[in-house]
């Protein structure tokens, strides 16, 4: 939209001229095209033996790594993240491949795709505590949806059991020892469902990105492993020319920290400093609904404290030139954990999704209770979308949601 903005500037002032400018000469930049929210890891998500020690992870070990960009481009960039790790993040070696047949989750790449990635011209980087390093730019051109390996090689590991990753990949990794950066496969490698410090990819280009930022119905629990079908990989699947970037995680909060920090402490981070950003979309508060306690006092105050939340976010996005959409929170109806006998929860999410419908702080509302709640018991969501624990959504009620969200809002 920025890009958009001021190309039309640009075409207005050269028309003043009277010169006309040829079409399709925007000003590409960095976008980012894949993201996953960074996260504390918790003991049992760490790298599974013989890669954890005490105060010591992957030491000598190689570790590749799946994830699908969402537009394309000549040139990428990648971001690793050490926002959480214990001590400096020594990364000796990295490169970037295709993976074999181009599908997610495998070990082995396509032969002679592999390219070295360099920081500032050299092999290796220590990332310090809490920052984030940006590789230089790598000539490597992919198709919009195309899915890329990058692959690490830590020598001496990290030495720390405090952890940056993403527990909740839905993709398969793969750790074997020594180093294997350059091999076409890895042979006896161990997988593990993570993914640890990749944060980021960007490339060159003229598209827009949207974020979406939210909790384990964005992140995708009930979504297929290596199946990249959860509900942003499929929206991006019907976006031409949008980057799409989940930065969502497992039992994240609007309000209160939980897995991973809560949304308003990690806007600054997970959507304001993330490159090509257009549009933000908010899909998050049933976890804050859920675990506050079930009585009155407490819901009451639950719910003036997310439309509180909300609007915050809508004033900081939007002063970045950032459209925001919020989307209504869908239904947990017989749920165990959250679903209260009284209904004191599910009168907090109605009284939120009505403030959401509403207000006008939204510059668009996406209506994803309306999508999945079943007609004869709009309590509880459609049964053809059920995983079976009434909270989230299996493949089928993930493509329902992202269907229902019109392409207009990001032309």
């Amino acid at each position: 939209m920025k890009r958009v903005r001021l190309l039309m500037v640009t075409v207005l002032a050269v028309a003043l001229l009277g010169v006309t400018p040829a079409l399709g000469q925007g000003r590409p930049g960095w976008v980012h095209t894949w993201t996953s929210m960074p996260q504390l890891t918790e003991p049992h998500n760490l790298p599974p033996a013989p890669f954890t020690q005490e105060n010591l992870v992957m030491d000598d070990t190689t570790l590749r790594q799946t994830v699908r960009v969402t537009t394309g481009g000549r040139q990428l960039r990648l971001r690793f993240s050490n926002a959480f790790g214990g001590v400096a993040l020594p990364i000796t070696k990295a490169a970037v491949a295709l993976p074999a047949d181009g599908r997610p989750g495998v070990a082995a790449i396509k032969p002679g795709s592999s390219r070295p990635v360099t920081f500032q011209g050299r092999t290796s980087v220590s990332v310090p505590v809490g920052a984030q390093a940006i590789s230089d730019p790598l000539t490597f051109p992919v198709a919009p949806r195309t899915n890329i390996t990058v692959t690490l090689y830590l020598a001496e590991g990290q030495a720390s059991n405090l952890v940056t990753s993403h527990p909740g990949s839905r993709t398969t990794s793969h750790l074997l020892a020594g180093d294997h950066v350059a091999d076409t496969d890895l042979p006896g490698a161990t997988p593990t469902d993570h993914w640890y410090f990749l944060s980021g990819v960007e490339t060159v280009s003229d598209d827009d990105a949207l974020v979406v930022v939210g909790d384990s119905l964005t992140d995708g629990r009930g979504s297929t492993t290596n199946g990249n079908d959860r509900w942003p990989d499929v929206l991006s699947d019907r976006l031409r020319g949008t980057a799409v970037l989940n930065q969502a995680a497992g039992g994240n909060r609007v309000l209160n920290d939980g897995l991973g920090p809560n949304l308003l402490a990690r806007l600054d981070r997970d959507v304001l400093a993330t490159s090509g950003v257009a549009w933000l979309l908010v899909f998050e508060g049933v976890n804050d609904i859920g675990t506050a306690e079930a009585t009155e006092a407490a819901q009451n105050q639950v719910a003036a404290d997310l439309i509180a939340a909300y609007e915050q976010i809508a004033v900081r996005a939007q002063a970045q030139d950032i459209r925001v959409y919020g989307a209504t929170i869908t239904p947990f109806g017989g749920n165990t954990g959250y679903d209260d006998p009284a209904g004191l929860r599910e009168a907090t999410r109605q009284k939120v999704n009505h403030w959401i419908r509403t207000s006008g702080v939204f510059d668009t509302v996406l209506d994803f209770d309306r999508v999945t709640r079943d007609p004869a018991d709009p309590r509880r969501m459609l049964p053809a979308y059920d995983t079976g624990d009434h909270l989230h959504f299996n493949p089928a009620g993930y493509r329902a949601i992202a269907d229902s969200v019109p392409a207009r809002l990001f032309r």
